[in-house]
This record gives C-alpha cells, structure tokens and sequence, in this order.
C-alpha cells in the first residue's frame, strides 16, 4: 500500500518537529538534519539526500522559504514556489520530515532540533557549516557530502535559456 496520504503530513512547523523530534528520540531513533534550496530537484540532490539519511534513522530536510532564495540566489529565483519543493522533497520515501525556513541560515532550528548528525554537501570545512559549533557541542558530529560534479539548479536554468535563445 502506497502512503501517499502521508506526504503532505512530513512538511511540518517547529513546534510540531520538536514534538516529533522528542518522540523518536524517546524510542532510540538517531536524527540527521540536512537543508537547502532545492528549487529544481537534479541527481546531485538526491545523492546528497541519500547520504544525509545514511547517516541516522531519521532524516529532516530544513528548506529555504522563497523570500531566503530570492535573497541568497536573486530575484528570479526560486523558479518553484517553497509549498512545491515541500511537497517534492516530503514525497522522497527517505524523507522524514520537511520544514521551512525563512531565515538565510538554518541556525535557528538546528539550535531547536540539536540533531545528532548535521549533514551538508559541498567544499565546506566544519569551521564554516552554519550550526556545526551547536551540534557538535551537544555530542553529535558534522559530515560533509562532496558535490557530485555536473549537476546544479543554475546549471539546468543556464541549458534551459541557452536552448531557447
């Protein structure tokens, strides 16, 4: 039986995650906490997901509200409204749980989540991840995914223009 009545359930608000969060941790389940724009969804995004829920029981994606995209990628971004990248993201069966952000960092729900692994993708050093310092000071640990080269939202935007140029 396909739970497609669930999907929609998995894009949650703070509060309601932190309950979540409090009862899975009350039966022993381990958190990963990953977070981006996710404005077209490419293979790079989903083997960076992939290795994020590899890394707990449980996996929570943090997505930038429209208002943080426009301010981090510019104005004609995101090409996808935030309630449609939700629901994308939600419908990943490796998906646990999906919450907007209308902050430019997620800071502010790694501090209230404090998950037990904090996952991003790219050329980071721990030093420079954005709530690094917070979970790692609560005993979890940081792991940053490589890129998988080739795939990227600006990338596929530039090949849409060019080809109707």
């Amino acid at each position: 039986m396909r739970a497609i009545a669930s999907i929609p359930q998995k894009i949650t608000d703070l509060k309601t995650l932190c309950f979540k969060v409090a009862a899975w941790r009350a039966t022993g389940k381990t958190i990963a906490f990953t977070n981006g724009c996710f404005d077209i969804l490419h293979e790079g995004h989903i083997y960076s997901l992939s290795q994020a829920a590899k890394e707990a029981d449980l996996l929570i994606v943090g997505l930038n509200s429209d208002a943080s995209v426009k301010r981090l990628k510019g104005s004609d971004r995101p090409i996808n409204h935030e309630q449609s990248r939700a629901l994308i993201i939600a419908s990943l069966a490796i998906v646990d749980a999906v919450i907007l952000f209308e902050e430019d960092t997620p800071l502010e729900l790694i501090e209230a989540l404090l998950p037990d692994v904090l996952v991003k993708g790219g050329d980071y050093t721990v030093e420079q991840i954005v709530g690094a310092k917070e979970v790692m000071a609560n005993g979890g640990k940081v792991v940053i995914n490589p890129i998988v080269e080739g795939y990227s939202t600006t990338g596929i935007i530039q090949q849409i223009k060019s080809s109707y140029s």
